[in-house]
């Protein structure tokens, strides 16, 4: 009798089409694809929305369905009563659910003794200024300088001071055998002496 009565309260409630899409409520244009969506009504019947979104079956007046979906918050949604057009759409929106996993570290070492053992033999990398002093070092510098060509710069002020160079020496006579002037000097030295030693 009370089958009877189960069955004959289920069938008293009438057929609708229930026609909608399910969409991400962040993000208007958004659908969520393969929704499950399980009538909690009807012994927990399942149904599922395509890659779009877009889902559509029967269901009754009052029925109580579940969206659920991987990454989103589940979301019961309820067939109104005394629907006239035996047909109902709604858009369904479903919020995101991000889930904070508790921070995992994975350490190299299996026991303490060989943490130990690698910490005692660990390199410490050098800081900025250490890096900076190594940069700057003299000897550090020269070899660079052997090795780096000349930029711009440089080729420029070497050729300044050689035109420079040229210029102050263009008008002088760098050997003193090619000079008359020394010549004389020593000549006139040579006489001078060879009067005092007379003297």
């Amino acid at each position: 009798m009370f089958l009877s009565v189960a069955v004959f309260a289920q069938t008293d409630k009438p057929l609708v089409q229930f026609t909608g899409v399910v969409n991400n409520i962040d993000s208007v244009e958004a659908v969520v694809p393969y929704v499950t969506i399980t009538n909690v009504s009807a012994n927990n019947q399942v149904n599922l929305a395509n890659y779009k979104g877009y889902f559509s079956f029967v269901v009754h007046e009052r029925d109580t369905l579940r969206f659920t979906c991987v990454g989103f918050a589940p979301l019961t949604v309820v067939i109104p009563a005394r629907i006239t057009a035996k047909s109902y759409t709604q858009k369904v929106e479903m919020k995101a659910q991000i889930t904070n996993l508790p921070t995992f570290h994975v350490f190299p070492w299996a026991t303490t003794d060989e943490f130990r053992r690698d910490f005692l033999t660990m390199k410490v990398a050098d800081d900025d200024l250490e890096i900076a002093r190594k940069n700057l070092n003299h000897a550090s510098l020269a070899e660079l300088a052997k090795t780096l060509p000349r930029d711009a710069h440089e080729i420029q002020s070497a050729n300044a001071q050689q035109m420079h160079y040229n210029i102050v020496n263009s008008h002088s006579i760098t050997n003193p055998l090619l000079n008359p002037i020394a010549w004389g000097t020593l000549i006139k030295s040579i006489a001078d002496g060879d009067k005092s030693r007379n003297n």
